[in-house]
């Protein structure tokens, strides 16, 4: 299983923690974790690559060079390493084929192997969408962007590479940013949804994307199925999306105590 993911020192401390929590739950023969990067120092990822050489795992840290996202929309909570995922076919091996994007700020709590090993229908991508009791959201971001499908959550991503290296382009993904740059609300996210939306494939929310914000939603949405013990039982990845991130102190919901016992498991392991 190859798993990839796009950030900077900042969310260095909250990836051991996903990748900590995958150990335990989502065991596999073989696990590669690829990480591009913008200038992480050599410190610090010696750090992760100490953890995955206690799990067994292989680590493949990626320097990218990020002039090249110069100009592209960004904010601070937004850094230009999120736009690393949509060139990942370029810039992994060429010899790779498949490869599970996560963010960073999740625990995986259940096994990603039914993920991984999903028939794509011979889409680019396989990914969840978050929408509440009502979907009002879809409309809205369709009128925004130009599309007539689901807006896609691009924080869980099976990517086709192969795909990916054929029709993913970044002549395309400039002139979107030249375009509709000023309209761009999740710039990556938004990016992706425009130019790959109908290339797709989607996979339910409550099981591989679960925004750990909207307990309340799936629950009456599912009438009372998807309570605390089915989420415990059949969602493999929690999503805690938005501010505040569970590792701080503001952060007070149903699930804050199940992170912070993967914080505290991370911490035992020295």
């Amino acid at each position: 299983m190859d798993l990839l993911f796009t950030l900077d020192a900042g969310y260095l401390e909250p990836l051991k923690v996903t990748l900590t929590s995958i150990h335990y739950n989502s065991p596999a023969p073989e696990i590669n974790v690829w990480l591009l990067h913008e200038s992480i120092p050599e410190a610090q990822l010696a750090e992760v690559a100490r953890l995955t050489d206690t799990f067994g795992w292989q680590f493949h840290p990626i320097a990218v060079d990020g002039s090249l996202w110069q100009g592209a929309p960004t904010e601070k909570r937004y850094p230009k390493e999120m736009y690393f995922r949509l060139l990942a076919g370029d810039i992994l091996p060429a010899d790779l084929h498949r490869v599970l994007y996560l963010d960073p700020d999740i625990l995986v709590i259940n096994s990603l192997m039914p993920l991984w090993e999903l028939d794509m229908q011979g889409n680019l991508l396989a990914a969840a969408t978050h929408t509440g009791i009502v979907d009002v959201t879809t409309a809205f971001n369709n009128l925004r962007l130009n599309t007539d499908h689901a807006y896609f959550n691009s924080g869980i991503m099976l990517m086709d590479l192969d795909q990916a290296r054929q029709q993913i382009r970044w002549a395309d993904i400039k002139r979107v940013i030249a375009e509709i740059g000023d309209y761009l609300m999740l710039p990556d996210q938004d990016i992706l949804n425009h130019l790959y939306g109908e290339h797709i494939l989607e996979v339910p929310d409550a099981i591989w994307n679960y925004d750990a914000r909207n307990y309340a939603t799936y629950f009456m949405r599912s009438r009372g199925v998807q309570d605390i013990h089915w989420v415990m039982a059949n969602t493999a990845i929690l999503h805690f999306n938005g501010k505040p991130k569970p590792w701080t102190e503001k952060h007070d919901n149903r699930f804050t105590a199940l992170y912070l016992s993967y914080q505290n498991l991370l911490q035992k392991l020295g």
